[in-house]
């Protein structure tokens, strides 16, 4: 299977992580592995597992001296007011940020690390095996947490999902800009001859987020082999190595089309790369990073709007068409 270098960095990440982790983290992440749980997920719950453990040493909830060393037993024993003081070390942690300033962590962050634990705990108590036949370990104190989240009326998301979908003709306007109007507000000689090189492919980037509801990882994956012009399809991997097959909107293919007629020769080299969106970095002709895409889909939508540009999740929710997203758009104000 192909892999992106970005993914290839993930991995090794993971590995360098793993290498400091207890013996029965590094089997939940290769039997996670195995199941098809993203590489990215893995290594933010790695993340959050480190920061976990380190709280357990520094609280002495174990008596061991290094991550590596704390015993399962440990986790057993946890009791669940043990669990809810280190959520509110969570919220209440003051995090160094910029110019000697310190912020909170996000509610996003909490939840992802409970979120971690659970997954964690839930695999030791269920899916373990030790000598005898049986789990490590069978009192799961993270089955007794619950986060709350807020609370939205119906008529509350209904506002918000009008708000934030638009026309068919909005979109036109946006790609037109991009297309027409964008080069002109460059000062930049050098600016200005990396966008006529860049110029389709990133119309291509654009129009497949308008016009096929496919994720920012997904958009970085994305092989040539897997397109399909004539049927107007394209094959993904989506999250958990699910393959899915999504249909892309004619003025999609379209720019998608005029990409690949000019990809080999724009970008030398780019047959050798099986991804389907390219660049060139000092020379060579490599993949699109999600970081790249992330950038392109803010410049061009901060140009538009004359202001702070969209992230590739915004970009995605508020300027695809209501035909091909009302389900995806009302999943994203669902209550959990």
């Amino acid at each position: 299977m192909a892999m992106t270098p970005e993914e290839l960095q993930i991995l090794q990440r993971i590995e360098n992580q793993l290498k400091n982790m207890p013996f029965y983290v590094v089997e939940y992440v290769r039997s996670k592995k195995r199941a098809g749980l993203s590489a990215d997920t893995l290594l933010q719950y790695l993340y959050r597992y480190q920061h976990f453990f380190q709280w357990l040493l520094r609280e002495n909830l174990t008596e061991s001296s290094e991550v590596a060393s704390i015993p399962y037993s440990v986790l057993a024993e946890l009791r669940k007011q043990d669990v809810e003081l280190y959520i509110e070390y969570l919220q209440e942690e003051s995090i160094p940020h910029e110019k000697e300033a310190v912020k909170r962590r996000g509610p996003a962050v909490v939840t992802l690390s409970v979120n971690a634990l659970k997954s964690l705990f839930n695999y030791l108590t269920r899916e373990t095996e030790n000598e005898d036949g049986e789990s490590y370990f069978y009192r799961n104190v993270m089955s007794k947490i619950v986060l709350h989240t807020k609370k939205e009326t119906a008529s509350r998301r209904a506002q918000k999902i009008s708000s934030v979908i638009l026309n068919e003709h909005e979109i036109n306007d946006f790609l037109q800009f991009v297309e027409m109007e964008y080069e002109a507000t460059l000062q930049n000689a050098l600016a200005r001859q990396r966008f006529s090189r860049d110029k389709e492919r990133d119309l291509a980037v654009l129009s497949l987020f308008l016009g096929s509801g496919i994720r920012l990882g997904e958009m970085a994956r994305l092989l040539v082999k897997k397109i399909n012009l004539k049927k107007q399809l394209i094959d993904i991997k989506r999250k958990g190595a699910k393959e899915d097959t999504v249909r892309i909107m004619d003025q999609a293919t379209q720019h998608l089309k005029a990409y690949l007629d000019i990809r080999e020769s724009r970008y030398a080299g780019a047959k050798e790369v099986p991804f389907l969106f390219v660049t060139l970095y000092g020379g060579t002709t490599r993949p699109l990073s999600r970081r790249a895409i992330e950038n392109l889909v803010t410049k061009y939508t901060a140009a538009f709007a004359q202001g702070e540009g969209m992230s590739p999740i915004s970009f995605a929710i508020v300027l695809r068409p209501i035909s091909f997203v009302t389900v995806a758009v009302l999943s994203c104000f669902e209550i959990n």
